[in-house]
């Protein structure tokens, strides 16, 4: 896929590796200036001389403080934002995966400070930016499981969902600046971490690869690559109609039962 972006400025967090990094990568690949952020300063560096990024830096999400000062630090370089992807996020390790009663308040707490508020505290900063500039592009990657719950995974869950209805708020909020909000929810994506975890030796106990499968139609798992060309869509002038939507990139997962019956 391929689109003109003509020097429009990106910041992506969470884009040290990755669906992140795909993203980052795509952007550049499509004639934007992409700042890496990511909570690793030394991998967000290095996958931004990888994919050809125009700067790189250490940003924790959860920092009201670091958000404040990178987007600073972005904007005094480059002079404005013109799309911010919000991609920096976390899961529920394997270990943690419990039912309600039985979920550690301290895993909730620091999933839905960086999958949520983190998202909250740099939409907040760049949309000022955006507001002035009066155009500008948000996009947030929230997941299929903000649509569709799963077990034993609560705070994660939460989080999605509460990322879903924020992307609406938002648009609806900043669409009168000429700012649009978007949000692609991916499916099972084959990131690093995610074929760590389906190749555990507890998972291949459970057969999990192949119990997974069985609820996606076409019967894979996505690419990295196929997320960032859904951001990438979003991101596109051509995009310019659509604002308040969340894109499902799930190989159908959220369609139905694939199933008959």
């Amino acid at each position: 896929m391929q689109v003109e972006l003509d020097g429009r400025v990106a910041l992506v967090t969470g884009a040290a590796q990755g669906i992140g990094q795909a993203i980052a990568h795509t952007l550049v690949r499509n004639g934007a200036r992409v700042v890496y952020t990511d909570v690793h300063g030394a991998a967000a560096q290095a996958s931004a001389d990888a994919g050809g990024g125009v700067a790189a830096f250490a940003l924790d999400v959860a920092s009201p403080t670091d958000v404040a000062s990178g987007v600073e630090r972005v904007l005094r370089a480059q002079g404005r934002i013109d799309i911010l992807v919000n991609n920096a996020g976390i899961g529920v390790p394997a270990a943690e995966r419990k039912t309600i009663d039985a979920f550690s308040l301290e895993h909730w707490d620091a999933l839905l400070r960086i999958d949520l508020t983190g998202l909250f505290l740099m939409s907040r900063e760049v949309s000022r930016a955006m507001k002035a500039q009066r155009t500008g592009r948000i996009i947030n990657i929230a997941s299929v499981l903000g649509l569709v719950p799963a077990r034993l995974q609560s705070s994660y869950i939460a989080a999605k969902a509460g990322v879903v209805n924020l992307t609406k708020a938002m648009a609806l909020e900043l669409a009168p600046h000429g700012v649009l909000v978007n949000a692609v929810a991916p499916g099972s994506t084959q990131t690093e971490g995610w074929q760590k975890w389906i190749r555990d030796a507890g998972s291949e106990a459970q057969d999990l690869h192949a119990r997974l499968m069985t609820h996606i139609p076409l019967g894979r798992p996505g690419t990295t690559q196929e997320m960032a060309d859904a951001v990438l869509f979003l991101a596109a002038p051509e995009s310019s109609y659509i604002t308040g939507h969340v894109l499902t990139v799930d190989g159908g997962w959220t369609a139905g039962f694939s199933r008959d019956f």
